[in-house]
């Protein structure tokens, strides 16, 4: 038998075999490829010119062949000499760590009352869920808006009662707590994943904690709380990524300027301002990058402290 000829009847090389998977493979290529065309174009080219651009001195009207590397200049400027800046940043995390808990909590407690089996249930899940479905819309701010002027619906509201309103949204003492309202109102989609959660917590556990004596309050604390959460988790992170890029809520209540006195000046507000309004895009880009880092430490932050509390009914005890 010639040692260099083919192999037998069913026993390909590996040459061979490499060739049949990478053919098996190219549907599935052909498949991605509009997803992997926008992640390179729209995502990853983006996001590496912006990374340059925060090392140069650049507005969007010249060439960017005319952009003028300053190197760390910008990243300088941010820490040490920009008061506004550190105004952006104090007012976002106050808008983060008071709306997202207040949400979670407006959800999980809504998810409570909903979870049960009655007439008309779904009606008023649909309901509850509604302000989610228009999102971070401009309407909706508009709307919101226009309800808490001086003569807004809610000032005519408090006027049945004999309480004097006031312009909530020009007041720079009220005009973040209007917004904070507005977040917290939509707190739908992590309502709707409280609800399924809810409904994979065991009957039995609930059924054993009533024959021990446990009420209500003791059910909930000792067998809701640790059976759900993962998904408060879950909520969690994602919220607190969402609490940190609002935008559209304070752009519409503020013109696009972040008052009234920059009362309302999120980082992500004054990130547009500084990028397409005095067209410094390159101190800009680095702010977003530095905005791209805090995000990804916070996120790090909730899953290692996310261990000491997180708990998986069905997790391996070792």
């Amino acid at each position: 038998m010639d040692p260099a000829g083919p192999d037998p009847a069913g026993q390909q090389g590996p040459g061979h075999r490499r060739g049949k998977r990478h053919s098996e493979n190219l549907p599935g290529y052909l498949f991605l490829s509009p997803w992997l065309i926008g992640l390179l174009a729209i995502t990853a080219v983006p996001m590496l010119l912006s990374l340059y651009l925060s090392f140069t001195d650049y507005d969007v009207l010249t060439p960017l062949s005319e952009a003028n590397w300053v190197g760390w200049d910008n990243y300088r400027q941010m820490f040490t000499s920009d008061p506004t800046y550190w105004h952006a940043v104090q007012v976002t995390l106050t808008f983060a760590l008071v709306a997202v808990p207040l949400k979670l909590a407006a959800a999980l407690g809504v998810a409570l009352l909903l979870n049960r089996a009655m007439r008309g249930i779904g009606v008023f899940r649909g309901l509850f869920y509604l302000p989610s479905l228009l999102g971070g819309s401009v309407a909706l701010a508009i709307v919101w808006v226009s309800m808490f002027n001086r003569d807004g619906a809610f000032n005519s509201f408090l006027g049945l009662f004999g309480i004097e309103g006031a312009p909530w949204v020009n007041d720079p003492k009220w005009a973040l707590e209007t917004l904070m309202l507005l977040a917290i109102w939509q707190f739908g989609a992590p309502m709707v994943i409280f609800l399924a959660g809810l409904k994979q917590v065991p009957t039995e556990l609930y059924e054993a904690a009533s024959v021990d004596g446990a009420g209500r309050w003791r059910q909930f604390r000792n067998v809701t709380l640790p059976m759900l959460s993962p998904v408060i988790f879950f909520n969690l992170v994602l919220e607190t990524i969402n609490g940190f890029q609002g935008f559209t809520s304070a752009f519409v209540l503020s013109n696009g300027t972040g008052g009234p006195v920059d009362s309302t000046l999120m980082y992500t507000l004054n990130l547009y301002i500084k990028g397409f309004v005095e067209l410094d895009m390159g101190y800009a880009s680095a702010m977003a990058w530095v905005f791209l880092l805090a995000i990804g430490l916070i996120t790090v932050v909730l899953f290692r402290t996310g261990r000491f509390w997180v708990h998986y009914s069905d997790a391996e005890e070792h």
